[in-house]
């Protein structure tokens, strides 16, 4: 079976964090989608100056607005991540071809969208110290949780060591 896991980053503000999760969804085969507005612009010449070599290795998709995104992605599994939620990440069954969608740095997702999602709306369990996770490691904490639940379709689940000299 072919297993598809999709990302969606909704209005990211910081490059940095789309990056790493850009890179992480090139590690495990995860589609990302792009939702603007961005906080910053991607093109050739930016990516290459900042030595994202995998960009090539993306399935990238991106979208002008939220609406736009929806519209285009009708009948998707979303799965909406919020400190606002009331359940955990691993408290659901991801279905193949989910959507985990994720909000900008500053604000997160907007609440008329998790008022409206209430049942889909997952947290990653924290202290409650501190506002939130980062977003890169949110992002990659939510993909490993599904893919743990598939078993880890496609992904090499071995390494090996160098020969060691001493």
């Amino acid at each position: 079976m072919e297993y598809s896991l999709n990302v969606v980053l909704i209005e990211p503000e910081i490059p940095q964090n789309t990056g790493n999760i850009a890179r992480s969804c090139a590690a495990t085969g995860a589609r990302l989608h792009l939702v603007g507005p961005m906080g910053f612009q991607i093109d050739e010449k930016r990516v290459r100056r900042a030595g994202l070599d995998y960009w090539d290795k993306l399935d990238i998709t991106y979208y002008d607005s939220t609406a736009e995104f929806f519209e285009k992605n009708k009948g998707g599994e979303f799965f909406y991540f919020t400190t606002k939620a009331e359940q955990a990440h691993t408290d659901v069954q991801y279905p193949n071809h989910c959507y985990l969608i994720f909000g900008k740095e500053t604000k997160g997702l907007p609440e008329p969208l998790l008022k409206a999602n209430h049942d889909r709306c997952v947290r990653l369990p924290m202290r409650g110290i501190i506002r939130s996770l980062n977003l890169s490691n949110a992002v990659a904490v939510g993909i490993y949780e599904v893919l743990r639940q598939w078993d880890y379709p496609q992904l090499l689940q071995q390494g090996q060591l160098h020969h060691l000299h001493w």
